[in-house]
């Protein structure tokens, strides 16, 4: 078993396609040596207080996320530890009761809008990529996303989005850009650049088994 798996970060503004850009990297493997690990699933605990207050919670600011429980998590994982990942239910604004076990991998994908903010999760990358895609098209995808999955009506979508999400990218989003080592354009219909990320994976892991062979 490797050392230390691989940890790959992927951030990106609400809607930009971090998602596809995992998915296309997981395509890429298919002997199950990739986890994901998504940062939204680390929203802090809110069932103390009452569901008007939750309403008013900025989910796009760094403080929304339990970034301690998910850097302890990362830990134990590059440990070969499992975990219990949690559970985040959007309908009630709170961490579900459900939680989520969660065995190590060779790789580690953590991704999320905010995984290049917190310096302490920054270290603990060996790539950190950044899904650069324009506002336009990060609107439609967030209000297709939050009507169909998340129960919102469009007028709320809307609103939160020029209130909140908007001036959060702007302050604590796109500033990230800096730190990461692949910028991705069109996210994962951007072939060269999974090509590139797929390409290090594989020297990683082939670096790997020469170690234990």
């Amino acid at each position: 078993m490797s050392d230390k798996p691989v940890v790959i970060g992927v951030a990106g503004g609400s809607g930009s396609g971090k998602t596809s850009v995992t998915q296309s990297i997981c395509q890429r493997f298919q002997d199950k040596t990739i986890l994901v690990i998504e940062q939204d699933y680390y929203y802090k605990d809110q069932s103390h207080l009452p569901f008007e207050e939750r309403l008013n919670t900025n989910y796009d600011h760094p403080l929304a996320f339990d970034n301690d429980l998910l850097i302890s998590h990362i830990h134990k994982l590059l440990n070969h530890e499992p975990v219990q990942k949690p559970v985040y239910d959007y309908k009630l604004y709170t961490r579900s009761n459900e939680v989520i076990k969660v065995e190590p991998k060779q790789v580690i994908i953590l991704e999320g809008i905010l995984v290049l903010e917190d310096q302490r999760l920054v270290d603990l990358m060996d790539i950190k990529t950044f899904v650069d895609t324009d506002a336009d098209i990060r609107i439609i995808r967030r209000l297709s996303r939050d009507m169909k999955e998340r129960g919102r009506t469009l007028d709320s979508v809307i609103e939160q989005y020029e209130n909140i999400v908007r001036p959060m990218h702007l302050q604590f989003v796109e500033p990230t850009k800096r730190y990461a080592d692949i910028i991705i354009p069109e996210g994962g219909e951007n072939h060269v650049a999974i090509d590139i990320i797929a390409t290090k994976i594989e020297q990683s892991l082939s670096r790997d088994t020469e170690k234990y062979q």
